[in-house]
Parts: C-alpha cells; sequence; structure tokens
C-alpha cells in the first residue's frame, strides 16, 4: 500500500488530485491537507481518499457529478464535497457510485449539489456517518439526497440528511438503515418495489411524508421515532401494497396522518404487523384507504389522538384481522376481574364521518360542537347504520 501526502495547489490548466489518482497504484491511500481541490474526479481503481484536516472541499465546476466512482474498494473520508452540476436527467450528484462493491463513504459533508450520493448497481457498500443536503432550489427542483438503484446489501448508518427532496430505494434489497436523522425532506425515506430491507433506530422530524412504502416483502421496520411530519400531506408512514411488513416498537407521534394504509380490496394475504408501538398525539392515529383486512395489531398503545380509526372509501372491517392486546385511551369498558383486559371490545364506528366521505369540506367544522353532538346523537340513538372500522376484542384496560 502507497500513502500519497497532496497539498493544496491551484492551477488553471491541471487537476493535481486527478493527476495524483491516475499515478495511484491500486488500494493507496492519497491523503489531502486543507484546501479547495478542483473535482469532477473519476475515480476507476481502488484507493482512498481521505481529508487529513477540517476544511478539505472538493469542489466540483457546476458540471456533472463531483466524484464519480467506477472501481469497488473505494473509500472517501471526511471530505467536503460541493458545487455539482444541475442536470436533473443526468443525475448530477455529489458522488455517483456505477456498479460498484465494497466501497465507503464516511464522515464526509455534502452540500450545494443537485443529488447527494448516487448509488447505481451497489453491493456491500458503507455510507456512514455523513452530513448530507443539497441547493436550495424549490422543492420540485431538488435531487435526492441518497439514491439507490438495483443497489443490495449496502449500510446506510448514523447519516444527517436534511431539506433534500427524497431518499428513495428502487429495486434494491436487503439493506440496512440505521441511526440515521432525516429531516426537512419531501419523502424522507421511499422504499419502492424493494426487499427484505431494515429501518431501523432512525429518526425523522418535519418532513412531509416519514416513510413509505409501495410494493415491497419482507421488510421490517424497528424502533424508529416519526414525529411532526408538515404539509398538506402530514403522514407519519404511508403503507401500499405491502406483504410480511413488520412495523415493531416505532413512536409515531404530531403527525396529521400517523399510519396511512392502503389497502386492495381484491387482494388477500398482504400482511402487515403492528406491534408494541406507541402511536400518540396524531390528528388521526390509523387512516385506512380502502379495504381493512389482513392487518395484526397488537400490543400497541394509542393515546391523545384525535381519531383512532378513519376510512375514507368503502371497506369493513374484515375477520382477516387480528386486533388485541391494545390500549386504547378511549376505552370506557370495565375490568371487573383485575386482569387488566377489558371485560368488552373496544369498537369504532364510522358516525358522523360519513358525512365528510362524501364532502370533505364538511371535515372544516370537525371541532364544531354541532359535530360532536350529532356523533352523540347517532351513538345514542342511530338512525343510520354506522360502519364498524376496528375491533378490539381484548383491550388493555390500563397501560401506566
Amino acid at each position: 500500500m502507497s500513502i500519497f501526502f497532496l497539498a493544496f495547489v491551484s492551477s488553471l490548466f491541471a487537476n493535481p488530485l486527478q493527476d495524483a489518482l491516475n499515478k495511484a497504484k491500486p488500494d493507496a491511500v492519497i491523503k489531502l491537507h486543507n484546501g479547495i481541490y478542483y473535482g469532477n474526479l473519476v475515480i476507476d481503481k481502488p484507493v482512498t481518499l481521505v481529508g487529513i484536516g477540517e476544511d478539505v472541499e472538493i469542489r466540483g465546476d457546476g458540471n456533472a457529478s463531483v466524484i464519480t466512482i467506477h472501481s469497488s474498494r473505494v473509500c472517501l473520508k471526511n471530505l467536503l464535497i460541493s458545487n455539482s452540476g444541475k442536470n436533473m436527467q443526468k443525475i448530477d450528484a455529489a458522488v455517483a457510485l456505477k456498479q460498484v462493491k465494497h466501497c465507503e463513504i464516511s464522515n464526509c459533508r455534502v452540500q450545494n449539489v443537485l443529488y447527494g450520493i448516487d448509488m447505481d448497481r451497489v453491493e456491500r457498500s458503507s455510507i456512514l456517518h455523513n452530513d448530507i443536503t443539497v441547493a436550495k432550489n424549490d422543492i420540485a427542483l431538488r435531487g435526492n439526497g441518497l439514491k439507490l438503484y438495483y443497489s443490495h446489501y449496502n449500510t446506510i448508518r448514523g447519516n444527517s440528511i436534511h431539506h433534500t427532496r427524497d431518499v428513495t430505494l428502487n429495486y434494491s434489497h436487503h439493506n440496512l438503515l440505521q441511526d440515521n436523522t432525516f429531516t426537512h425532506n419531501r419523502f424522507a425515506t421511499h422504499l419502492e418495489l424493494s426487499n427484505a430491507n431494515v429501518l431501523q433506530h432512525n429518526r425523522y422530524m418535519y418532513n412531509s411524508v416519514g416513510m413509505m412504502f409501495m410494493g415491497v416483502k419482507e421488510t421490517k421496520v424497528l424502533a424508529n421515532k416519526i414525529y411532526s411530519s408538515t404539509g398538506a400531506a402530514g403522514i407519519g408512514v404511508m403503507i401500499g401494497d405491502v406483504s410480511d411488513f413488520v412495523f415493531t416498537g416505532n413512536s409515531v407521534r404530531y403527525n396529521a396522518k400517523g399510519i396511512y394504509i392502503q389497502g386492495a380490496e381484491k387482494a388477500r394475504g398482504m400482511k402487515r404487523f403492528f406491534r408494541n408501538n406507541e402511536i400518540a398525539y396524531n390528528a388521526e392515529a390509523l387512516h385506512f384507504h380502502a379495504s381493512i383486512r389482513d392487518n395484526t395489531i397488537v400490543h400497541n398503545k394509542f393515546f391523545g389522538n384525535i381519531d383512532d380509526v378513519l376510512k375514507d372509501i368503502g371497506g369493513d372491517f374484515d375477520a382477516s384481522n387480528v386486533v388485541e392486546y391494545n390500549y386504547w385511551d378511549r376505552y370506557d369498558g370495565f375490568d371487573a376481574n383485575g386482569d387488566g383486559i377489558g371485560d368488552t371490545p373496544y369498537r369504532v364506528y364510522q358516525h358522523a364521518d360519513l358525512l365528510w366521505q362524501e364532502n370533505h369540506k364538511v371535515k372544516f367544522f370537525y371541532a364544531a360542537p354541532v359535530m360532536s353532538l350529532l356523533d352523540f346523537l347517532l351513538k345514542l340513538a342511530p338512525f343510520i347504520e354506522p360502519d364498524l372500522i376496528m375491533e378490539d376484542k381484548k383491550p388493555i384496560f390500563r397501560s401506566f
């Protein structure tokens, strides 16, 4: 292994860093002192590029990606990477990895770029402890902080990804996203047609949508905090067309919609498992679009929500659901034998809510006394058959 020390040299006609990369032997370590090194670098051999000062910047010329990696076993450490091109179609990024394995990007800062890190057919690589943001364009004109496409068995850990458009995984399987912080993004993590991924111990705040899952299988979402989703959607977790989906030990708070579940009316066996979660202080805890079936909802705590369960179009509570041993702060039953389980089921009916199924403008009057009165009258002497949309047969009587 060879080690190069490269000090900052300004030149109008040459790129000393690219020259050093071209001359380096495989597995060389190039150490950079403080300074600005010009980018649009192409790395086509296994090397390590590491900043040994606090202000080592790789600055692009505003065209294309700042660093493009075509070789496996490349490592970038302790760098500030900035000033990519602005071509959305070409996915100009701070770092573009192309069909590589066993690469690492760690302790880097990414800013003033279109896309942050673009991983195109990348395997068994690591993105660790980076701070990633993009150029402050309108949200539709921003790029993704992190983009995985056909990329498998990668580790994304300890990063702060903020003020970007999205973080996306498409056709990407067996990846681990752990201990990351996502703030002020549009879709903080959007997984589509990507299977067997694990999202664990991540923190989400002030995103339009915290997590979105579309067409995924065998995905585990474990011990994350999804708080304060903002904007018109304000969705903590959006789940559509998933199977063998495990959602365990998470805290979902302060969202307009805590968990939004889209179920296909004719689909069967699209299983979702919700266990030991805390879903609290949301406008809507669980919002179902279409059918309410094939859910296992057990040992969760629901408290402080304006609505525990809502649905917005047809589809009743189906016998395929398993709902029990949850704590609901609205449960008004008794526990005569003191076993901690309510004597009667906790049932959620949709009464006056039927009005805004037909006319969503009515929801403007949601907190008005007339709506509360109408709900009370419908429960006392129903003249419209209410819909049963949730039944917990064994509700926990006291949680705290």
